[in-house]
């Protein structure tokens, strides 16, 4: 059974680098043919998609959040990061790891609180 664990600091200041890491187990993030996506909701408002790094390690991101996401990994770790920078409030969600294929998520992880605040 693939688990994934968010981890990182639930609150940030206005325009830092909001940084999470998604620890996986079960199943290696090189494997074909998954992509290894990070996934928002903001309080009140639906799900959104904020991109993907693949088995291959190439890098997709949604174009509103383009500028401001980087996805990488550390593969001797089995973990991806995501990094948003210049944040908002308007960042502030939960923020969910999962697992896809070309079709669907297939996990997901408990997801994480952050809050953009001063």
């Amino acid at each position: 059974q693939v688990q994934l664990q968010e981890s990182g600091p639930g609150l940030v200041k206005p325009s830092q680098t909001l940084s999470l890491t998604c620890t996986v187990s079960g199943g290696s993030i090189t494997t074909n043919y998954y992509y290894w996506s990070w996934i928002r909701q903001p309080p009140g408002k639906g799900l959104e998609w904020i991109g993907y790094i693949a088995y291959s390690g190439s890098t997709y991101y949604s174009p509103s959040l383009k500028s401001r996401t980087s996805i990488s990994r550390d593969t001797s770790k089995n973990q991806f990061t995501l990094q948003l920078s210049s944040v908002t409030p308007e960042d502030t969600a939960v923020y969910y790891c999962a697992r896809a294929n070309l079709l669907a998520v297939t996990y997901w992880g408990q997801g994480t609180q952050v809050t953009v605040s001063s």
